[in-house]
């Protein structure tokens, strides 16, 4: 009996920490055939998508949540990942680097849809931090980041308006 009880906490532990790319990966596999990279990201943002529009803003939030999350994951296996071909194959750094800034465009695109829907549902103090950390992420010289600037100003959370220099409002 005690060996059972042993050898099922091992089974436990090694199966947990993964647990959220697995779950991840097969809630995705019916969605897209790509796995775990951006594409997941963009179907997931796409469910989020017709879900909002629908009306079914419970499970916008959570198909959101999904993106936000494996982006997060994403940039941080990409970041990894070109670390240990610094000095090896440039081409692969430059590869994940690229990779890396499209997840955190990913992300920052999610925080923007979540917050739209917080919004909706007049909670603008869950949509305010992430606003913020799109104009962190983004800067306020991209679109996106501009876009979550004057939704903050929309919220009354800043009321200086942001007037984007004519050069760098062509992002």
């Amino acid at each position: 009996m005690r060996r059972l009880l042993l050898l099922s906490s091992l089974a436990i532990g090694l199966v947990i920490p993964l647990t959220p790319v697995v779950c991840f990966a097969q809630a995705n596999a019916s969605q897209t055939n790509d796995g775990f990279n951006l594409s997941s990201v963009d179907a997931l943002l796409a469910k989020g998508d017709r879900e909002a529009a629908s009306g079914n803003l419970t499970e916008a939030v959570k198909s959101y949540d999904k993106a936000r999350n494996a982006s997060r994951s994403l940039l941080s296996f990409y970041r990894d990942l070109g670390g240990a071909f610094r000095g090896l194959d440039a081409r692969i750094p430059r590869d994940m680097d690229q990779k890396g800034r499209e997840s955190i465009e990913k992300l920052a695109q999610a925080n923007l849809r979540l917050a739209a829907v917080y919004r909706r549902q007049n909670q603008s103090e869950v949509a305010v931090p992430l606003l913020v950390e799109v104009v962190k992420l983004m800067t306020p010289s991209t679109a996106d980041g501009r876009k979550a600037y004057q939704q903050l100003v929309e919220v009354g959370f800043v009321s200086t308006p942001y007037a984007a220099p004519a050069a760098a409002a062509t992002n």
